[in-house]
């Protein structure tokens, strides 16, 4: 059970890191575009789509990243707590 555990607290951490590489891709003119790119979109951008629904951008500056980060944190923490990892 605590395979599991570490298994799935493993695979919130890789996709924390995706989301930051994706952010990244921001920075970098025609990069999401790229295939990378276009690749961690359809692996993020799902993820991401609730929060920017309900945070909205600072002007240029979109927190739903960070907030959804956060999520995915508290979320592994939870699943560390509740398999004893």
């Amino acid at each position: 059970m605590q395979s599991i555990g570490l298994l799935i607290y493993n695979a919130l951490y890789i996709y924390s890191f995706l989301i930051i590489g994706y952010i990244l891709l921001s920075w970098f003119p025609n990069a999401r575009e790229s295939s990378p790119g276009q690749f961690l979109g359809r692996i993020v951008e799902p993820y991401l789509e609730p929060f920017r629904r309900f945070i909205p951008p600072l002007g240029m500056i979109d927190l739903s990243p960070i907030v959804a980060i956060i999520v995915l944190r508290l979320a592994s923490g939870g699943v560390r707590t509740i398999f004893g990892i």
